[in-house]
């Protein structure tokens, strides 16, 4: 029977028409809950909480992000559900949803599970486990603060199995549903955290809301740095230029006024050659005159 989204109907009487079909009895809409009250630890809390607001921060724009949310596999028994730490379905718009029903939304291509004291019986685990294999979840990460030797553990669905990666596994951390590499970093307040990298090493992390933050006020700081020195530079540079236009001015100026010197010098070498031409055209005349009247 297909299933179609739409509101739910109001309850029909036997045989009453529907739409141009007939049916039988009215429907029993079945409830799924949203929440349940269950105990968290701070620890498990914090570490939940930073991968959630890494992954709503990388890949929210096109991807459907949930954090602790019912995932419904069964739209026949509400019992049938999980509660993912982090979970993610790629190419479907992250709304603000309440519960995940898979058969409306699809099965998450990825869920984490950060193991709390509740989670640690194996028991517990492998009904957990058998719970994930049914709901069709495509990868599965089970993450242990507190385990020093295996922190990470994978498994892959495989023709509706989930298939456990073997711990010496190359690619054992590798975030097949993101592209990306898992990692354990130790944070100062929370201890190990599971983080995303882009590099196997774990060099290049995806970064926390907190990080990008402190990331992006460096940056401005740089940012501000470097126009203030290009600013300080601007303004040396303009001072230099000044101070240079001012020299060639000085100098242009010490040149006119050395032109004008030698003008002036040259005009009174012209005047004195005159001068000089005029008392010795006088003084010949003189002797002239002299000349004429001895001879009277």
């Amino acid at each position: 029977m297909a299933l179609i989204d739409h509101a739910p109907l109001a309850p029909l009487a036997p045989r009453s028409a529907q739409r141009g079909f007939i049916y039988t009895r009215p429907p029993a809409p079945l409830h799924f809950p949203t929440e349940e009250l269950v105990p968290e630890g701070k620890r498990q809390l914090n570490l939940r909480t930073a991968l959630y607001l890494v992954l709503q921060d990388a890949f929210a724009a096109a991807n459907a992000i949930g954090s602790d949310q019912f995932v419904y596999w069964d739209p026949t028994n509400p019992q049938k559900c999980l509660a993912p730490d982090v979970f993610v379905k790629r190419g479907v718009p992250d709304t603000q949803f309440e519960l995940w029903k898979v058969w409306e939304r699809g099965a998450p291509d990825l869920a984490v599970e950060i193991v709390s004291d509740s989670d640690r019986p194996e028991n517990d685990w492998q009904d957990k486990l058998a719970r994930y294999r049914a709901s069709g979840i495509r990868e599965l990460v089970r993450f242990d603060p507190l385990d020093e030797v295996q922190p990470i553990r994978v498994w892959d669905c495989f023709d509706g199995d989930l298939v456990e990666r073997a711990a010496d596994a190359p690619a054992l951390r590798a975030c097949v549903a993101l592209d990306l590499w898992w990692v354990v970093v130790d944070h100062a307040a929370f201890g190990p955290m599971l983080r995303l990298a882009r590099d196997r090493e774990g060099r290049d992390l995806l970064p926390t809301p907190g990080e990008e933050r402190l990331r992006l006020t460096e940056e401005l700081a740089e940012e501000r740095k470097a126009r203030a020195i290009a600013e300080h530079e601007r303004l040396l540079a303009q001072a230099q230029q000044r101070e240079e236009a001012e020299a060639r001015q000085r100098e242009a100026e010490a040149r006119q006024r050395e032109a004008e010197a030698r003008q002036r010098e040259a005009e009174a070498r012209v005047e004195a050659e005159r001068k000089l031409a005029l008392a010795l055209a006088e003084l010949e005349q003189l002797r002239a005159q002299q000349a004429h009247r001895r001879s009277e």
